[in-house]
């Protein structure tokens, strides 16, 4: 069976999508009034109860923490799934980001969808929903993303940022100047802020340590310096695509050679694998065996039920290819190798499953959106 998910007030799908709202003076399920210029801060890997622990060293964050200040992020609880929806308003069953690296049907082979998009790739037809700044375009919405240069022109940000200028910034001080500088650039601005040292942070090191503690107090500075002094008519919202929980090397599960019978592909993240099997290999049976397996750890569902379950939203024809056959997801703090030399084994904070840390993300309001 499959964990209950946790319900939340809101949706991490809402957030810019209630901007742009906001912005044509129309109302959505945020409540949000009407605006001028919207900041929307995503701070990586950042889950509300993470914040809630470490609330002493990040004021700014904290301050605005209540129970109904807590958004429910997509599935699979990875970067790409969340990212994606944020910028396009709908979920991975739509858009087709659904999972750190998924199968594609035309080339039949397995695509790392945040940082392997190679020559030949068109991420503008993997994923092929407009975006929210290709549609606040159309309201003459002035929009923009701003994030550290390695991200400018990627295939990733070609896939979720189309529409938007990418303003390259580095350091997180100068990323917060450009926002609040495109904020006064018209007389209506969208802006996507990106912060991603938390959740790099916490894969080196994990959620419990000293140096991820660190990349949370230099966040809420940043938030800080932005929400100072903001002009009339503007608001800013901090959200995170994901959250995340530290598994030891005790957790590390690795499938044998008799779970992968029938196996050809393997995709998704080490919190939840996407297996693609040979062709006539019934799911069914697969999925019975590694539930005979690794049921006390883990969950499994086929491709079918994950549909019928709504896991991925609803699905659009062509997308349910790119989602496994089978899948297996942590249902404890444990995570799934096949191969005992993966390099994801140097992880330590992970993320992918349903658990509530990864699946309960903050949603905080300053300024005219407070």
């Amino acid at each position: 069976m499959l964990p209950a998910r946790p319900r939340h007030a809101f949706r991490l799908a809402d957030v810019m999508a209630d901007s742009l709202a906001a912005l044509r003076g129309a109302p959505g399920p945020l409540g949000l009034p009407s605006l001028r210029h919207v900041i929307v801060v995503l701070i990586d890997g950042l889950g509300a109860a993470a914040l809630a622990d470490r609330a002493g060293h990040a004021r700014t964050l904290s301050a605005g923490m209540r129970r109904e200040t807590v958004a429910g992020a997509v599935f699979p609880s990875t970067t790409v799934a969340g990212l994606a929806t944020l910028t396009t308003g709908v979920l991975p069953g739509e858009h087709g980001m659904v999972g750190y690296t998924a199968y594609d049907p035309r080339r039949d082979r397995i695509v790392n969808l945040l940082s392997g998009w190679g020559a030949g790739s068109e991420p503008e037809a993997w994923q092929a929903v407009p975006t929210l700044f290709e549609r606040a375009g159309d309201d003459e919405v002035s929009t923009a993303a701003i994030g550290p240069s390695r991200y400018a022109g990627t295939g990733f940000s070609r896939a979720i940022l189309r529409g938007a200028e990418y303003l390259s910034a580095d350091a997180l001080d100068q990323r917060v100047l450009r926002a609040r500088e495109h904020a006064a650039s018209a007389a209506r601005t969208l802006s996507y802020l990106y912060i991603p040292e938390l959740d790099a942070a916490g894969h080196k090191h994990g959620v419990a340590s000293a140096e991820w503690v660190s990349a949370l107090e230099t966040a809420d500075a940043g938030v800080a310096a932005l929400v100072a002094d903001l002009p009339r008519r503007t608001g800013v919202l901090v959200t995170a695509d994901h959250g995340a929980l530290d598994v030891p090397p005790s957790g590390h599960v690795m499938l044998d050679v008799g779970a992968l019978s029938g196996v050809r592909l393997v995709a998704g993240e080490p919190r939840c694998l996407q297996l693609h099997l040979e062709p006539g290999v019934d799911p069914s049976t697969v999925a019975s065996a590694l539930e005979q397996r690794y049921g006390d750890v883990g969950w499994v569902v086929t491709r079918s039920e994950a549909i019928e379950a709504d896991l991925f939203g609803p699905v659009r024809p062509g997308i349910d290819r790119r989602i496994g056959d089978v899948l297996l997801g942590a249902r404890r703090r444990v995570a799934f190798y096949t191969d005992p030399a993966d390099r994801a084994r140097g992880m330590i904070g992970q993320h992918g499953s349903l658990s509530p840390e990864e699946l309960g993300v903050p949603l905080l309001r300053f300024g005219a959106a407070a």
